[in-house]
Parts: C-alpha cells; structure tokens; sequence
C-alpha cells in the first residue's frame, strides 16, 4: 500500500511510521541532538557504550540513557551483555535509504 498524504511522496504507510519515529526521535525531542551523534558514529562502526561515550566525549550514563532509547525503539540492536555490549544499526534500518535522508537533513541544522 502506499500512502499518498501530505507530503509523502509516495511512501508505504510503514516507511510513513518509520521516518515519523525516527523525526521524534531524532528531531522532536531534546536529546535528539545527543541521538543523532550515537548513530552518527554507530553507522562508522558498531561501539559498545564505553566506547561512545569516549569517542564522543559525553557521560556514560547519558550514552546509556539514549541507548536504551534507541534500542527500545527497534533503531538500534544490541549483541552482548552488560558492560560490553555491542550497539549495532538495526537490520530493518541499516538496509533503507531513510535513516541516512534524516541524518543528513538533521546536519543541515
């Protein structure tokens, strides 16, 4: 099916739920920001949560924070337990277009 409303250029309802999680996720709430870079530097390379917060100079407990975040939303995938755990792209995610689209459209801001 695909959804011809405002604005969807063609997309099926699911790539219209997809890109509308991944805007609130990413665009629509205050650590979307924070979101962002963790993907960012995910799609570069699978990092468990340590890793992150060194690459990206931030507290690990807010890494952690947004990881579950991301993971309780299907964006992000987790292989491992506890402290070193691996955070990987979703395989639904990483084999469409749309998490780069949104990507690039939050560097733009």
């Amino acid at each position: 099916m695909v959804f011809e409303g405002s604005g969807s250029g063609g997309l099926t309802l699911a790539e219209v739920s997809t890109r509308r999680l991944l805007w609130w996720l990413l665009e629509g709430t205050r650590g979307g920001p924070t979101r962002v870079k963790i993907l960012r530097a995910i799609i570069a390379k699978p990092l468990n949560a340590h890793q992150l917060a060194k690459e990206l100079g931030m507290d690990y407990t807010t890494i952690r924070h947004h990881l579950d975040i991301l993971v309780k939303h299907g964006v992000l995938e987790v292989v491992g337990e506890e402290y070193g755990a691996v955070f990987y792209v979703s395989g639904w995610l990483s084999k469409s277009e749309l998490i780069g689209e949104i990507l690039d459209e939050s560097r733009k801001k």
